[in-house]
């Protein structure tokens, strides 16, 4: 069993995630907190594999950000998953650094939810699909704004964030979910992409991409 700890200071929200987390098999709430002290108490008392966790409760913004580095300093294979409003940069990358290893905005279904709990437990790292599109978008700024080699450079950012995830498997609808684009507007960056790449295929694309470092390559 999974045991986890939800962490929010909307009791509506955190008694419905935790009615959703004690549904499904294999997972166990073993409870809940609304501050940054009940969480960090909460923990070291419960033990809890993952940690359901707001970034704002009812104290600064940051606030779950603090408690997510104190309960990583007390358990530190605890897995934190964060559940929030909050999808700015800062608050992402914020998150990040303090240990966290998942990113959901609320407003995710279910099975995101389930999926994002248990990969945390399993020690994977899960950004949910807005928020991974932020994460590539900024990482790629980075990159270009220090001045780093930059792969397939005859492509705009946004192209290389299309093929980079194409490479990576996932089709055209995934992709536009990922980045939070039509599905129109996805092929439309893959047929520019076959163009500036000289490809007649998309087969051949992700060859090309792979061998210049996207999608996980060479």
């Amino acid at each position: 069993m999974l045991r986890v700890l939800v962490v929010d200071d909307h009791p509506v929200f955190r008694l419905g995630m935790s009615a959703l987390l004690g549904s499904l098999a294999g997972i166990e709430v073993v409870g809940e907190a609304a501050s940054v002290a009940a969480a960090v108490a909460a923990a070291g008392a419960l033990v809890p594999d993952v940690v359901v966790m707001d970034l704002h409760l009812g104290e600064a913004a940051a606030s779950g950000v603090d408690a997510t580095r104190e309960i990583l300093r007390i358990l530190p294979g605890a897995g934190v998953l964060v559940v929030t409003m909050l999808d700015d940069d800062d608050s992402v990358f914020a998150s990040m650094r303090a240990g966290a290893r998942g990113y959901l905005l609320k407003g995710a279904a279910a099975a995101e939810i389930e999926r994002a709990v248990r990969a945390v437990a399993n020690g994977e790292v899960i950004l949910g699909p807005a928020v991974a599109g932020r994460a590539v978008a900024y990482l790629t700024g980075r990159a270009e704004a220090a001045g780093g080699p930059v792969p397939l450079p005859e492509l705009t950012s946004r192209e290389r964030e299309v093929l980079d995830l194409v490479a990576r498997g996932l089709d055209n609808l995934a992709v536009s979910r990922r980045l939070t684009l039509s599905p129109k507007t996805v092929r439309n960056h893959l047929s520019n992409i076959l163009a500036k790449l000289q490809a007649a295929t998309r087969a051949e694309a992700i060859v090309r991409a792979r061998r210049s470092g996207l999608g996980g390559g060479p």
